[in-house]
């Protein structure tokens, strides 16, 4: 028994005929004797030979059930018709390719290519990351500074703290706000970026001006 050498246009013939009138190489469902003769391809039958490339495409939509399937694979002398001798395995010393699994082949094939696809899209996203500008935190902070008496100079007191000028630093808006006794108190807005400016420092500076200010209090913070 046998196809004759499943590696020549033969012994793909010899298959071709066999399978005119079966779905399996035995029996009525898929079993390890489909395996062993498909493991023994070395690449799918032509499409001229359309029972053999049936049968073929059918048993290859098994590959990852295949261990799974019923019966014992048997040498491939033990398939195919009777008056044909197996010549496939005196054939595999010739041939470099015998010893590749086609069920496997696909498998490797795959996963190589998923493992590809993810590298690739990782190069992306790294190479997108480190192109995206880094995130700078600031603050909103609103600032009452205080004076002694309300015979403070106001104006003064408001053109002292905008001179204070540092990288990081944004004075924005300013009014006076009555606090009691003739006394204002000056609110004033600034931003801050968080890495380069503290409320502690701002406060350094801000009473430093002592013949102007008595105190500094921070009115309102928010992170931007």
């Amino acid at each position: 028994m046998g196809f004759g050498d499943l590696k020549s246009p033969t012994g793909l013939k010899v298959l071709n005929e066999f399978l005119a009138d079966k779905s399996y190489i035995e029996g009525y469902v898929p079993s390890q004797a489909d395996v062993a003769v498909f493991d023994a391809l070395s690449s799918p039958p032509s499409a001229e030979l359309f029972h053999a490339l049936r049968w073929y495409n059918h048993i290859k939509s098994y590959q990852k059930e295949k261990a799974s399937l019923p019966g014992v694979k048997k040498p491939l002398g033990k398939y195919g018709p009777a008056d044909v001798a197996d010549a496939t395995a005196a054939s595999k010393d010739e041939d470099d390719d015998d010893d590749i699994d086609l069920f496997g082949s696909d498998d490797e094939e795959e996963s190589a290519a998923a493992k590809k696809l993810k590298e690739e899209r990782v190069a992306q996203y790294e190479a997108k990351k480190s192109k995206k500008p880094a995130l700078i935190a600031k603050s909103s902070i609103l600032l009452d500074v205080k004076p002694w008496d309300d015979e403070t100079d106001m104006a003064k007191l408001e053109a002292c703290v905008r001179t204070i000028q540092m990288d990081g630093l944004l004075w924005g808006s300013s009014k006076l706000v009555p606090v009691g006794y003739g006394i204002k108190k000056l609110q004033i807005q600034c931003v801050v970026e968080d890495d380069k400016v503290g409320v502690d420092q701002l406060e350094e500076l801000i009473t430093a001006f002592e013949d102007l200010v008595q105190s500094m209090d921070v009115a309102a913070f928010n992170k931007i």
